[in-house]
Order: C-alpha cells, then sequence, then structure tokens
C-alpha cells in the first residue's frame, strides 16, 4: 500500500499548505450546505423532543384526571350509603322501646347526615379541581396537535433541501475525507481545532489587502513576504488561522476537484 503524502517526509511546506488549502476549500462548501439547511435540523430535534415532553405531561395529567373521577365516585358512594342508613335509622325510630334507643338512633342519624355534608363539600372541591385538570388535558392535547403539524412541516422541509443537496454532500465528504489523507496528524488537529473555533469555520485563509481573511487584522509586510516564501507554516498572530498566498489558493480548487 503506497504512503500518504502526509507520511512522505519530501513533503514540501508548500505542498503541505496546498493540501490543507484544499481541505478548506472542501469544508467550506460543505458548511454551506449545512447553511442551507438553517436551524431546521435542530428546530426539528427541539420540537420531538418538546412533544414528548407534552406527551409526558399529558400523561400524568390523564392520571390525574382519573384519580379526581375515582375520589369523586367515593364520595357520592358515601352519601348514598349514608342517605341508606338515615332511612333504616328512621324505620327503627318508630319501632323503639326507650328514650335510650330513641336518642341512640337520632344520634346515628345525625352522624350520618354530617357525613353527607363532608361527602358534598368534597365532592365540590374534587369537581373544581377535575375540571381544572380536563382544562389542563384539553390545553395540552392542543398543544401537542400544533407541535405535532409544525414537526410534520419542519421535516418536509428539510427533507426537500437533504434530497436536494444529499448528493452534493456525500460527494464533498468523500473529497474532505480524502484530502484529510494529504495532511500529517500534527497540522490536521491545529486545522480541526481552529476550524470549530469560528462558526464561519474558516482555518485556511488567505492574505486580503494586506490583512488577515479571517479576522482582517493587518499583516506586517515581512510576515507577508515570509507567506508568499511557503517555507514555513505561518499563522495570524491575532486569531490563529493558517495564512496562505494567492498562487496558493489560486491552485487549490483544481486539486479540490481530483
Amino acid at each position: 500500500m503506497a504512503k500518504s503524502k502526509a507520511k512522505d517526509k519530501d513533503q514540501t511546506v508548500a505542498e503541505k499548505l496546498q493540501a490543507m488549502y484544499t481541505l478548506q476549500e472542501v469544508d467550506s462548501k460543505r458548511d454551506q450546505i449545512q447553511i442551507l439547511k438553517g436551524e431546521l435540523p435542530m428546530e426539528v430535534k427541539d420540537l420531538e423532543d418538546e412533544i414528548e415532553g407534552l406527551k409526558t405531561r399529558l400523561g400524568k395529567l390523564e392520571k390525574g384526571v382519573k384519580d379526581y373521577e375515582a375520589e369523586l365516585a367515593r364520595y357520592r358512594n358515601t352519601s348514598k350509603e349514608a342517605e341508606e342508613l338515615i332511612l333504616r335509622y328512621e324505620k327503627q325510630l318508630e319501632d323503639v322501646k326507650n328514650n335510650r334507643e330513641y336518642e341512640a338512633l337520632t344520634k346515628e342519624i345525625s352522624l350520618q347526615k354530617l357525613e353527607i355534608q363532608l361527602a358534598e363539600k368534597k365532592q365540590l372541591g374534587s369537581v373544581g379541581l377535575l375540571e381544572e385538570k380536563n382544562k389542563l388535558v384539553s390545553n395540552t392535547s392542543e398543544k401537542i396537535e400544533k407541535k405535532e403539524k409544525a414537526l410534520v412541516d419542519k421535516k418536509v422541509e428539510l427533507e426537500k433541501i437533504i434530497k436536494k443537496t444529499e448528493k452534493d454532500e456525500e460527494t464533498l465528504n468523500r473529497k474532505s475525507e480524502r484530502a484529510k489523507k494529504h495532511i500529517e496528524e500534527r497540522l490536521l488537529r491545529a486545522y480541526t481545532k481552529v476550524r470549530g473555533a469560528y462558526r464561519n469555520g474558516l482555518a485556511v485563509v488567505t492574505v486580503e489587502r494586506s490583512a488577515c481573511g479571517g479576522c482582517f487584522n493587518k499583516i506586517p509586510p515581512q510576515t507577508q513576504l515570509e507567506i508568499g516564501q511557503r517555507k514555513k507554516i505561518i499563522v495570524c498572530e491575532h486569531c490563529g488561522r493558517i495564512l496562505v498566498d494567492d498562487e496558493t489558493a489560486g491552485k487549490a480548487p483544481a486539486e479540490a476537484a481530483k
């Protein structure tokens, strides 16, 4: 298996710079595709997470509704049982034989009436809470429906862009991997680190109007001369980007197309 230029000790600085600028050109085109997609991938993920959270909340609310319905059923059952007891005690009053039995029955009737009043009071509270829970269930269901519709729209939009750019992206990914094989590990790590530090992803730039093409700070004339000689790798003292001359940049597109 033939060794790549990255492993070749005879690879010149000019060739190293050429390889890195070639990689930058390819990666910048990949970045343009990501810009075309914009925030859609993140928006899709955020919507999916939000819908999942809303569904979890809805499940808890629906459980709460069932709990309140069961509670109401218990209170109604308590009232019904108390009413039945009152009827029974009132019937027994007709056959009492002494005051002690009469007082005992009337006391039980009073207790059951208090039980009914307490159950009715609790029912009113539970009814209010149940109505509130049902409203929350309804509102949450509406939110889920709206979010799911928005998610479908976002996915359709993203799918169109992916379909449109998929072939180009696959080609550029291959070119990027191929270009990396011509760069030694030390330089590739530096390139990746600098590229990740800036939103525009520029790690290798040209000198434009005597200034760094990345941060636009002025480059001293002596440094510009050294960049043009391509005898050593020079980075911008302000932003850390690798600097190349116009001649190196002019060769890069042809290299990237191979």
